[in-house]
């Protein structure tokens, strides 16, 4: 679909996209001695001006936020918590000096610039007395990404259009979809009842520069109350589509039909929101989103270790504490199985990737999804069509460059289990890949690079793990890096995808997750697994029990439409 498009700086609404103007910060106390911090935020390799995220920290743990040395520079500040331990206080800023007034003491100041770059950080102590103190930061790029044809994504954004320009540059985040409209009942179109104070912008594609964008016409439906009264079912996003949705949910079906006709996609959000289980074979696979990464994922500490823990079946045997609260780890594994789950089902639900940075405590992009562009160069459509079709990996840090059979995850390729080299089945414009010698084997080639130590890579058949040795290091300016080959035996059609885990520090993860391969064996179907079936619909079976006396006759039928759906499913599935 061709979109209409503009430069930032013309108009978007009934004004224009300005870049907001932040207020100085304020001294920790007022009236009270201060030294200038000035600084500014430079390449490491080459010494031109970064924007970038910027974090000021003292020696209690308190952060402050700086603003632009000058007028032609730009900040939009962030301060986000959950909870005692969840903070999340930073500047973001354009390619511009900054400075700040603050107390005499010692403070760590830390420039970041998403997962491409590696951080810059300096400690440095603002003496009494002093009139300012100066400071250089000089983040180091590790990857380009985007020379390599892959761009970058943040599916679930609840940033303003104002602050997005600075933002997204600070992160080099390519592209932005910020969900506009926001409707949380029932009885509402989200053009009725939108949680967002500013009108819809128009339909066209807002340029920061050649290859970083907006769409500002995205939906979310957060269903928290109905016919008034509270009652939980949960999220679904519509992005990409071209004018306000005049439906309200549920049911889903007449909103996804309009909302489709417009071209848009669709985000399931979370794996345990009470409804996520019936949207899949409601919506349809086609164009619909799963984030691996999702808005409880964070550069602060993990906070929803309490959220539906009760949809954990016993068979996932996920290492819940004390048998009702996710860790990290988890929480991060609970979405894949459940993933793997719906792809076993024959649903071709695409990854991405979202942090709903604007509402909980964690930068924009954070977690991201990269899109291969085939050509190498950047267009938003082709963009939205890489993530539709699948050809893309979610990241919260390292990076994953995979291919099966020498296509690249999303395509398909069809292939011959007793055949001999050369002679494997192809699509239409599948010219290039060989088969194993007779066995069925399929090669699978898998290249990590990452700022952080590479913990862990698996390999993913059918939803099944198994650990690839990592070996050495393989030439490439980033820290840590793995070639990784190995061949996978198949005895029917398969999804193969890759994961890598990282580790910080402190301990945490950080992966990377690829969209998977398809490989078609003629004859011999993906079938479901009984355990994995009959899950998804006790998911769906316990829903329609739970809303029996609450929802509408039309909106229940669409719960019984996907138990149907589950229920034929495990018909068919094979037993573990």
């Amino acid at each position: 679909m061709i979109r209409p498009s503009l430069i930032f700086v013309l108009a978007v609404a009934s004004g224009t996209v300005a870049y907001p103007q932040e207020k100085k910060t304020e001294p920790a106390k007022e009236g009270g001695e201060t030294v200038v911090l000035r600084g500014r935020i430079v390449g490491a390799r080459d010494g031109e001006a970064l924007p970038a995220r910027l974090y000021v920290e003292d020696e209690s743990g308190a952060f402050f936020h700086v603003h632009p040395a000058g007028p032609e520079g730009r900040a939009v500040e962030y301060d986000k918590k959950r909870g005692e331990k969840s903070v999340e206080v930073h500047t973001s800023l354009s390619a511009h000096p900054f400075e700040a007034a603050l107390p005499p003491g010692r403070y760590i100041v830390t420039a970041e610039r998403g997962p491409e770059y590696l951080p810059a950080r300096v400690e440095i102590e603002l003496r009494p007395g002093a009139e300012a103190e100066t400071v250089d930061l000089r983040p180091e790029r590790w990857i380009d990404m985007a020379r390599r044809g892959w761009f970058s994504g943040d599916t679930h954004c609840h940033r303003t259009l104002e602050e997005l320009p600075v933002v997204m540059l600070a992160e080099d985040l390519n592209v932005a979809l910020p969900l506009t409209s926001w409707v949380s009942d029932s009885t509402h179109t989200p053009k009725e009842n939108n949680k967002n104070p500013d009108p819809v912008p128009p339909p066209r594609l807002v340029h920061v520069d050649d290859t970083h964008v907006i769409w500002p016409v995205n939906t979310e439906y957060e269903i928290g109350t109905v016919e008034g009264k509270r009652h939980v079912l949960g999220a679904v996003f519509a992005l990409n589509h071209t004018a306000p949705l005049e439906m309200a949910v549920p049911p889903v079906a007449p909103f996804v039909e309009e909302a489709r006709k417009q071209g848009a996609l669709f985000d399931l959000d979370k794996q345990n929101w009470p409804w996520s289980m019936m949207l899949p074979p409601v919506i349809g696979a086609s164009g619909l989103l799963f984030e691996l990464s999702n808005n409880h994922v964070w550069r602060a500490e993990f906070a929803f270790s309490k959220w539906y823990p009760e949809y954990v079946p016993e068979s996932m045997n996920l290492p819940l504490r004390g048998g009702k609260e996710f860790d990290e780890r988890g929480w991060l594994e609970f979405g894949f199985r459940t993933w793997y789950a719906l792809l076993n089902c024959g649903l071709r639900v695409m990854p991405t990737a979202g942090t709903a940075s604007g509402v909980h405590p964690v930068p924009l992009g954070f977690g991201r999804v990269y899109a291969r562009m085939e050509d190498g160069d950047f267009t938003y459509e082709k963009w939205i069509q890489a993530l539709r079709r699948g050809g893309t990996f979610v990241t919260t840090g390292p990076m994953l460059f995979v291919t099966v059979a020498e296509r690249h995850p999303g395509e398909t390729v069809k292939w011959s289990l007793s055949k001999r080299d050369g002679d494997r089945k192809k699509d239409d414009d599948d010219e290039k890949g060989e088969e194993g010698p007779g066995s069925g084997e399929v090669p699978v080639i898998c290249r990590i690079e990452s700022a952080r130590p590479i913990r862990k890579c698996e390999l993913i058949v059918n939803g099944e793990a198994t650990e690839l040795e990592i070996g050495g290091r393989i030439g490439a300016r980033a820290p840590h890096s793995a070639m990784i080959r190995a061949e996978v035996a198949l005895k029917t059609s398969a999804w193969i995808a890759v994961r890598v885990f990282t580790e910080t520090e402190d301990g945490r993860a950080r992966f990377a997750h690829t969209a998977p391969v398809w490989v078609e064996v003629e004859g011999k179907p993906l079938l479901p697994k009984v355990l994995e079936a009959d899950y998804l619909l006790k998911r769906v079976e316990a829903e329609i029990e739970r809303n029996e006396d609450v929802l509408s006759k039309e909106a229940l039928e669409e719960f019984r439409e996907a138990a149907k759906f589950f229920r034929e499913k495990r018909e068919l599935a094979l037993d573990e």
